[in-house]
């Protein structure tokens, strides 16, 4: 049998060996833990008085203390549209200031028009990239549901997916999507058993495991070779510089 490989006694000339990491697994392994329930930040996508977004997401934060879990819940009444308000608004802060609390994220919606909806994306949208030199969800980890009032899909869950690894977020493999909704929850707004039921729960378990994973090396998953070479270009240019 034989293989193709490339020649590596000619090195590599296009990389800056300065900025350049072998990646190790003592640098995975932290020498300690953190300790405190994994901190984990719920949002949903309807405003609807009964919303089923919003139940779904409700038996997620159960489940979620029941595995250890400290939850937050965010409310997106009143959150005015991106854009549509300066950034200083209360409940933009609120919102942002769960987000930098958090380590990990549900993020749950309705299918509309076969997409999320814009309560949920506007939600998204309020999450900057870069605040100051913080990245309020690099590196933060993911899970995605969604429901619908027809079949099961899965457009939803599809597009934050996208989305969440724009915002550099650890999504994980597994998510739940509950096909005709209305008559998945009791007349006391609880979620009824149900093979739909049971995915939430394996959702939820596999996201606390994949926090508890990554949430001491996170930094370290989402550090990049190309930005660490683009500040030490920055920082040479700033300190060469005739003048200040």
């Amino acid at each position: 049998m034989s293989s193709l490989q490339p020649e590596l006694n000619d090195g590599l000339p296009n990389l800056d060996l300065a900025e350049f990491r072998r990646p190790t697994l003592e640098a995975l392994t932290p020498a300690t833990r953190a300790t405190h329930p994994p901190r984990i930040l719920l949002l949903y996508g309807s405003l609807r008085t009964r919303s089923f977004s919003r139940l779904l997401t409700f038996e997620a934060a159960r489940l979620l203390q029941a595995m250890g879990c400290e939850t937050r819940i965010f409310d997106p009444t009143g959150l005015p549209l991106p854009d549509g308000a300066p950034d200083t608004h209360p409940k933009v802060q609120e919102l942002r200031e769960l987000a930098a609390w958090s380590e990990g994220m549900v993020w749950t919606s309705p299918e509309r028009h076969g997409a999320m909806t814009g309560i949920l994306k506007a939600q998204i949208d309020w999450l900057p990239l870069n605040l100051g030199a913080v990245r309020p969800t690099q590196g933060k980890t993911l899970a995605v549901m969604e429901v619908s009032g027809g079949s099961q899909s899965f457009n939803a869950v599809n597009q934050m997916r996208i989305l969440g690894r724009w915002m550099r977020m650890i999504t994980i493999p597994n998510q739940s999507s509950v096909a005709k909704a209305f008559l998945e929850f009791d007349a006391h707004d609880r979620m009824k058993p149900s093979s739909y039921y049971e995915r939430v729960v394996d959702v939820m378990e596999e996201l606390v495991k994949f926090t508890l994973l990554t949430r001491d090396v996170a930094p370290h998953l989402v550090d990049r070779y190309s930005e660490r070479r683009e500040s030490a270009a920055e920082l040479a240019k700033r300190v060469n510089q005739r003048s200040i």
